[in-house]
């Protein structure tokens, strides 16, 4: 029996995506692959909004075999491949229907580091082990097989835990998103949270 408490439906069906991005940070996601838990605070996040951002999958409502999870009720799991590479973690948010998503971008490592190291081939701690999506989620065992997985059930192999840790709004770091040079105006918005300070986080861009 764990310790700390998962988030449960409440926290992620709430409509404001942008708060539930700035909410995660400090609370802590934790992977049970192979029988073994890997764990790390969340750091650093960004926010997805259908139909109105053009950086979302789901733009304009746009429903289609890999943006059909978003439409689920806040709770599950939203992992795609990146450039055929990086797996990349969402949390779907809002009520079914609503394609809200949360990138879960960096952690900071919390739990069997060593673990971690060997996922991702490194010899000694580093910002460089969960400092951005695609290296987060090899470090954790992430991977589109857990897309769809829903993150509130007891037996889930993926969750997220509340440990106390309160993050004050003074020390989020608001910019814009990574990557989305695409998205015209949207590529401004400053849908982007980073805990200030912490090393795990990218640079702004």
């Amino acid at each position: 029996m764990r310790k700390h408490k998962r988030l449960d439906r409440t926290f992620y069906t709430r409509t404001d995506v942008l708060q539930i991005g700035k909410d995660l940070l400090g609370k802590v996601l934790v992977s049970n692959i192979d029988h073994q838990i890997s764990s790390g605070i969340i750091v650093e996040t960004e926010a997805y909004r259908a139909p109105d951002d053009k950086a979302c999958h789901a733009y304009l409502n746009r429903f289609t075999k890999r943006t059909s999870i978003m439409f689920e009720e806040g709770g599950h799991a939203y992992i795609y491949l990146c450039y055929g590479i990086h797996h990349l973690f969402n949390v779907v948010t809002a009520s079914s229907g609503m394609a809200h998503v949360v990138l879960i971008r960096a952690i900071e490592p919390l739990e069997n580091i060593k673990l971690m190291l060997n996922r991702r081939g490194l010899a000694q701690v580093k910002p460089q082990l969960t400092a951005g999506p695609g290296v987060m989620s090899k470090a954790l065992g992430l991977s589109k097989k857990y897309n769809g997985i829903d993150l509130t059930s007891a037996d889930s192999s993926i969750w997220i835990e509340d440990h106390g840790i309160e993050v004050a709004n003074t020390n989020i770091i608001k910019s814009p998103r990574v990557g989305i040079d695409y998205a015209e105006e949207c590529a401004l918005w400053d849908w982007r949270f980073r805990i200030k300070n912490n090393p795990y986080t990218s640079k702004a861009r």
